[in-house]
């Protein structure tokens, strides 16, 4: 019974710490690639989202690990995990919202892309820090410039077409233009145009005097 019950509660555990992952990155990604719209909103998203994903990465690395790491291997952990939160962001904040906002897109995905695969290695016990400058860097870092110049490109073309600008993140609609009414302090408010003057005077039955 004990073992059974122990099991449920690491079956939560483990499906809390699953989850966290993705919502801290989800956060995360939205408020990266929406800043510019509302700064303070989204940085305190992005906030947010770093702290359910390194209460998840506690969870995971700590809480649900057979051995727990020393102090300078679980400040490692937290640092990077903390970067790989910025770089799954950006990556997928930027390949969901590219049509919305292509120039900071076309930054975001291979930024995204250097950023989380240094941030992942530097997490990875097993591997060592010196494959970042090794051969899997070196794809990392081509793809990463292939994708930056063909998708600024693409970003380009994307910008030059009439009717591109996001997906209605706006502050608020466009006013209707004023119509061009007669002020009250205005002298020629009540003065008749001349065409108003013309068709009056040319009504039958208006002369100054008396017919002949």
């Amino acid at each position: 019974m004990r073992q059974a019950r122990s099991r449920k509660r690491g079956l939560l555990a483990r499906y809390l710490g699953y989850v966290g992952y993705f919502v801290g990155a989800g956060l995360i990604s939205g408020a990266v690639v929406h800043h510019p719209l509302d700064p303070a909103r989204y940085t305190l998203i992005a906030m947010y989202g770093v702290l359910v994903f390194l209460a998840a990465t506690v969870l995971n690395e700590f809480v649900l690990a057979r051995q727990r790491p020393t102090l300078p291997r679980a400040i490692a952990i937290m640092g990077a995990s903390l970067l790989l939160s910025f770089g799954i962001g950006m990556l997928s904040g930027g390949l969901q919202h590219f049509e919305d906002f292509p120039t900071r897109a076309a930054v975001l995905i291979p930024a995204g892309m250097m950023l989380s695969f240094i941030a992942y290695v530097l997490k990875d016990e097993d591997t060592s820090w010196r494959r970042i400058f090794g051969l899997a860097g070196l794809a990392v870092l081509v793809t990463a410039l292939i994708s930056f110049a063909g998708l600024r490109q693409v970003a380009a073309n994307l910008t030059e077409q009439p009717g591109s600008g996001g997906h209605g993140h706006s502050s608020g609609a466009e006013e209707p233009e004023e119509e061009h009414q007669p002020k009250a302090g205005d002298p020629t408010a009540g003065a008749p145009t001349p065409k108003a003057t013309r068709s009056q005077s040319a009504k039958p039955g208006h002369a100054d005097g008396p017919g002949h």
